[in-house]
């Protein structure tokens, strides 16, 4: 079974009742956040991690958002310090 605007399959039915769907991963917006450094293992860690860490400012500025929005955005472009 195919679908017409697109060169995807469909499942059947059947197949559905057998496998189900899976929920659809979300990525996070900041992967450097997510991991922490172990410094006795001398180690990255992936799991909860830290919501804050130290870097450098590489680059600060002011963008405005697409269309329909309109505003001066502050954004900060930052190395971190771990080397991530």
């Amino acid at each position: 079974m195919f679908c017409e605007e697109k060169d995807v399959q469909v499942p059947t039915i059947n197949q559905l009742i057998r496998k189900g769907r899976k929920p659809a991963v979300r990525k996070t917006k900041a992967p450097a956040l997510r991991f922490r450094f172990n410094a006795l293992k001398n180690r990255m860690i992936r799991g909860e991690g830290n919501p804050q860490k130290r870097g450098v400012c590489t680059n600060v500025r002011t963008q405005t958002p697409k269309k329909p929005n309109s505003a001066l955005r502050k954004v900060a472009r930052v190395r971190l310090t771990n080397c991530i």
